[in-house]
């Protein structure tokens, strides 16, 4: 059976379902349920089918039934419920996957006890254990290795994975997931991975249930509970955005909650953290194609500046290598990244990813929940560096230090706390003291951004959950029996959620300009232009629509935008860019016009001068061009990039021995493939044959151009050449030569 294919059409149905086209829908789930073992299903089916046909036949008949919308309301939660049993009924016999293995043994441990059916909570295969530990006082914290100690890691394990694997909550878990929540029995940390098992279940089998029991554990209000709740319900409401509003329920509940101004901020910061997500890859690619290649370039210089033996002072007091900067003075790029990088975390951008991703190789990440189990300074993993000669004695300065900080996820915590174990004895210890003085900052940065920021706390526990689940995701080896919630364009502010909760115009004023900071001028665009109607004389909307669309390559629509900019308010910035959209759609006259414009107001502007140049040479206006690349000569006589086009221009005039002069100026800096090619025709246009061939066969064994980007240029610079006093007869008899040279 091709799982792959059941999932497809799972999908299908749910999106016809949404767009109320039931016939396709019941056609799909046909199919479905004839590769389902359960017989039940092929009835359900055929009743849902019958009703609906019923439905039809009085609607065209034209009987009135005030029950009709409730019905088909009811069909519609039918046919969806039906079509997600038939999913995971072919999943669970035909994908292998660890979900159904945990779930099939778990059922096998069931049956085991004489029971096969959960109905109350006393049928769980747990229960007993459940008893013993609600029968202990509070205060108890056994030792890892006690019987008591072990005991209660199966109990958790259970809880976990009956809370994950139910498809279908019923009183057992009710009772289950409200003994969690009141006994006061479970540690916060505890309770935690429930909720995220909650969230896991929901993902799994839709159940409106499981969402209310996410937002009653946001409403208990727990420290770092309530977090993982919240975000639990939005990605849900978000995965199952065209079932919201099939369950009246739900978005009444939202819409009560989004009364409470707390909540829309909760749910506003929830949103602007998932959609950071989609930064990470950009970020990790950075990391490794351009920083580490760059700070690796430079270790033999390090080496031998900082003269890493003394690196260390003696005396506490003395002064930094004042070598350092003359060292760094030709890598201030590495340092700028750096610093873009530094802000980013300090954001909530997560710069960690490519760092930790091959550090999930642990043993402790093949226990599926221990993905998702926050850190804490009592953790057993934390335990076991008791036992280490060096790192034992800051054990509590490490865990406590690893504990507090917001800028690394409680997966990569583990990661680095189970990696220490491995490192040189030297690293240890300067581990150790990193981490001392990690913890100082962080008790003073804490009690200062806690006064300037409310929500600071539900800010980090936030951004760590999210990349504690993207690195799952991304990451863990149960991965691919998930539907990645990161890939995409992650439009959560498209949602239904979001219109109940967050659409406010300051809320997408401000995600717009996010993404328009981050470059997704997509999502950027679609959010500007719901505000039009709303800020009809607002210049800088305007601009910035007209942006997002140039930089869609929409130079017609940008066009009609930052004019309407100019209109409001005529800026030099605005006719550049009106320039700008012209000359990229050919209209180089109305171009050269507004670029004259702009030098009126900014005659000392070097960009305008140059824009100005590059329109002459598009009219092939090549007098008045070298004119205004002087100017740029003048202003910049070392810039080696004008002499390009001079050189060009003076070629293109027929005044070769000025275009000469230049390109042997140009030639101290390195000649890239077009100069090599106008080079060429230089020679070619002064009757040097074998030097043009020449010239054009560097040009192409730069591995800057291919052989068909070369003819394309060749052919387009003909009638130049020719009106130059080339032969034209001797053209393609040139080129033939040259293809045979380089074959």
């Amino acid at each position: 059976m091709d799982v792959s294919k059941v999932i497809q059409q799972h999908k299908r149905l749910c999106n016809l379902i949404s767009e109320k086209k039931i016939k396709q829908s019941l056609d799909i789930l046909d199919d479905m349920i004839s590769n389902a073992s359960s017989g039940d299903m092929r009835d359900e089916y055929d009743n849902l089918e019958m009703t609906y046909q019923r439905m039809l036949t009085y609607t065209i008949d034209g009987i009135k039934d005030p029950e009709r919308n409730k019905i088909y309301l009811k069909l519609i939660q039918s046919i969806l419920g039906l079509s997600d049993r038939a999913r995971q009924d072919i999943l669970s016999h035909n994908s292998g996957w660890h979900t159904y293995w945990v779930k099939q043994q778990a059922e096998k441990e069931m049956k085991l006890t004489g029971k096969t059916i959960v109905e109350t909570v006393d049928d769980l295969m747990f229960k007993n254990e459940l008893d013993e530990w609600l029968k202990l006082t509070n205060e108890i914290n056994p030792d890892p290795t006690s019987e008591i100690s072990k005991k209660h890691k199966r109990l958790i394990r259970n809880i976990f994975n009956h809370l994950w694997l139910t498809d279908y909550y019923g009183e057992a878990e009710n009772s289950l997931i409200n003994i969690i929540m009141k006994s006061g029995k479970f540690r916060w940390y505890e309770a935690s991975i429930f909720t995220t098992a909650i969230t896991l279940s929901s993902f799994r089998t839709w159940q409106s249930d499981k969402l209310f029991h996410l937002i009653k554990i946001y409403e208990a209000g727990q420290d770092q509970v309530m977090e993982r709740a919240l975000t639990g319900l939005i990605l849900n409401l978000h995965y199952y955005n065209g079932r919201i509003i099939l369950y009246p329920e739900i978005t009444a509940k939202i819409t009560e909650l989004s009364q409470d101004s707390r909540f829309r901020e909760h749910c506003r910061i929830i949103v602007f953290q998932v959609i950071r997500s989609r930064e990470t890859e950009d970020l990790s690619r950075k990391l490794q194609d351009e920083i580490l290649p760059q700070v690796a370039r430079l270790k033999p210089m390090i080496e031998e500046k900082l003269d890493l033996d003394n690196i260390l002072p003696k005396d506490k007091n003395e002064e930094k290598n004042p070598d350092w900067s003359e060292m760094f003075s030709d890598s201030e790029e590495i340092f700028k990244t750096m610093e873009e990088l530094t802000k980013l975390q300090m954001e909530g951008a997560d710069v960690y990813m490519s760092a930790f991703a091959n550090m999930k190789q642990f043993d402790f990440f093949k226990d599926f929940q221990n993905w998702f189990v926050p850190f804490y300074p009592d953790h057993e993993t934390v335990d076991e560096i008791y036992h280490d000669e060096i790192l034992g004695p800051g054990t509590n300065e490490l865990a406590e230090a690893l504990y507090k900080t917001p800028f690394i996820c409680n997966s990569d915590k583990y990661s680095l706390l189970l990696n220490l174990k491995y490192l040189p004895s030297s690293q240890k210890s300067m581990m150790l003291k990193v981490f001392r003085m990690e913890l100082e900052g962080l008790q003073q940065l804490n009690e200062e951004e806690s006064v300037t920021d409310p929500y600071k706390t539900f800010r980090t526990n936030i951004t760590q959950y999210l990349q504690d689940i993207y690195r799952f995701f991304k990451l863990s080896p149960y991965k691919k029996e998930f539907e990645d919630l990161f890939i995409g364009k992650l439009d959560i502010y498209n949602s239904e959620f979001f219109r109940l909760t967050c659409n406010a115009s300051e809320a997408e004023a401000g995600l717009a300009d996010y993404f328009f900071s981050k470059n997704f001028y997509g999502d950027a665009l679609q959010l500007f232009m719901k505000q039009v109607n709303e800020k009809p004389s607002d210049v800088q909307l305007y601009e910035k629509i007209g942006y997002c669309y140039q930089e869609s390559v929409d130079y017609e629509e940008a066009l009609k935008f930052y004019r309407r900019a100019e209109l409001i308010d005529r800026k030099v910035w605005t006719i550049k860019k009106i320039g700008l959209c012209l000359r990229r759609l050919r209209r180089n006259e109305e171009a050269l016009e507004y670029y004259l414009q702009a030098y009126d107001l900014e005659p000392e502007n070097v960009h305008t001068v140059i824009m100005i140049a590059h329109c002459y040479i598009d009219l092939k206006n090549y007098e008045e061009a070298l004119k205004y690349y002087f100017r740029v000569e003048y202003k910049e006589p070392g810039n080696l990039k004008i002499l390009r086009p001079i050189a060009f221009c003076y070629f293109a005039l027929g005044r070769f021995d000025e275009s000469e002069k230049y390109y042997d100026r140009l030639s101290a800096g390195k000649l890239n493939a077009h100069d090599l090619i106008n080079k060429g025709h230089l020679a070619l246009c002064r009757g040097m044959k074998r030097e043009a061939v020449d010239l054009y066969k560097k040009s192409l064994l730069s591995g800057e151009i291919t052989k068909v980007q070369f003819i394309s240029i060749f052919s387009e610079d003909k009638e130049l050449l020719i009106s130059l006093g080339a032969n034209p007869e001797d053209l393609p008899i040139l080129l033939d030569y040259l293809l045979f040279s380089i074959a």
